[in-house]
C-alpha cells in the first residue's frame, strides 16, 4: 500500500521527487519488530518510506504472522507525515531486490537510504544443520544484501553525501551456525560498500544491535541477557532506531565502514 495515488504519477510509471528523502527498509514484518521501530522513527525524522515483509517467514516461527501488521506499520508511517509502500518480499529468490526496487521507484521514487533488517533465523548447531537450512541462511542473509546494496548502487541518484546503507548483524554462532556465519558474510559485504560505492558519496555501515527482544527470548534468556548488561535491562528496537537514524542524517556522514556495537555494553 502507499500514501501516492496514481495521479501523482508522471513519466514512465514514476513518481515526482519529493521534498523527504525515501528509505527503503527491509524485514518489516512485525509491529514489534527492530524494522518497524526503525521506519518509525525515520518517518518522524522526515523521511518517506518503503518497506518489504515477508509473511510466510512468520508462519515458520514460533510468534506466527500478526494480522494487519503491514497495514498498522503504514498507518503509523503516515502519521508523521510519510508516504509509504509495503512491499511483499522473498528475499530467498534472487530475482527479489530487483523487484522490489522497481516497485520503490514506481509508487515513490529514488531510494537514498537502505536499511536491511531482514533476516533468516532458525536455530541448528554444526552437527545438525541441514544443507537446506544452510543455503536458505546464506541466500537470505547474505546474497540477499549483496544484490540489493548492488541495485542501490546502480540506481542510486540523490545528492552525493547524502546516500546511507545500514545493515543489521549478530554474533551469535553456537548453536545458530547458519544464521551467525551468514551474518559474518553480511557484514563484509556490506563494509565492502564503504569503499566501492565511494564515488558515489554513499556511507555503509553495520550494526550490532545484540539481544533484542521481539518475541524470541525464553525466561531463561532474557534473565540471563539483563544479568550480564551493565545498565540491567535489555535492548530495545528504540535503541537501534534511534542510531540508524542519526546514521541517516548529515550528522552521521563521517562515521563509515564500521561494524558498530549497540548493545548496552553486554558481555
Amino acid at each position: 500500500m502507499t500514501s501516492s495515488s496514481d495521479q501523482d504519477q508522471t513519466g514512465p510509471g514514476r513518481v515526482p521527487p519529493t521534498a523527504r528523502p525515501i528509505a527503503l527498509v527491509t524485514g518489516v514484518g512485525r509491529t514489534v519488530g527492530i524494522g518497524a521501530g526503525i521506519a518509525r522513527r525515520l518517518a518522524a525524522s522526515g523521511w518517506d518510506v518503503a518497506f518489504t515483509y515477508w509473511t510466510p517467514y512468520d508462519d515458520r516461527m514460533t510468534w506466527g504472522r500478526e494480522p494487519g501488521a503491514t497495514e498498522a506499520i503504514s498507518q503509523a508511517l503516515a502519521a508523521h507525515g510519510a508516504s509509504t509502500a509495503a512491499v511483499e518480499a522473498d528475499l530467498a529468490d534472487p530475482e527479489t531486490p530487483a523487484h522490489v526496487f522497481d516497485e520503490v521507484e514506481r509508487r515513490l521514487g529514488d531510494v537514498t537510504a537502505l536499511v536491511m533488517c531482514h533476516c533468516e533465523s532458525v536455530d541448528s548447531g554444526l552437527l545438525d544443520t541441514t544443507v537446506e537450512s544452510f543455503d536458505r541462511h546464506f541466500a537470505v542473509n547474505a546474497r540477499a544484501t549483496w544484490l540489493l546494496i548492488r541495485e542501490f548502487g546502480h540506481r542510486f541518484a540523490a545528492t552525493p553525501g547524502t546516500g546511507r546503507i545500514i545493515s543489521l548483524t549478530s554474533d551469535h554462532t553456537v548453536g545458530n551456525l547458519p544464521y551467525g556465519a551468514s551474518k559474518g558474510a553480511l557484514d563484509r559485504i556490506t563494509l565492502a560498500a564503504a569503499r566501492e560505492l565511494a564515488h558515489l558519496g554513499v556511507t555503509a555501515n553495520v550494526i550490532n544491535p545484540g539481544p533484542v527482544d521481539t518475541g524470541w527470548m525464553s525466561e531463561e534468556i532474557r534473565e540471563h541477557c539483563v544479568r550480564s548488561t551493565p545498565l540491567g535491562r535489555l535492548g530495545t528496537p528504540q535503541d537501534t532506531a534511534h542510531l540508524v537514524d542519526f546514521l541517516c542524517s548529515r550528522k552521521g556522514e563521517w562515521i563509515n565502514g564500521q561494524l558498530l556495537m549497540s548493545n548496552g555494553g553486554i558481555a
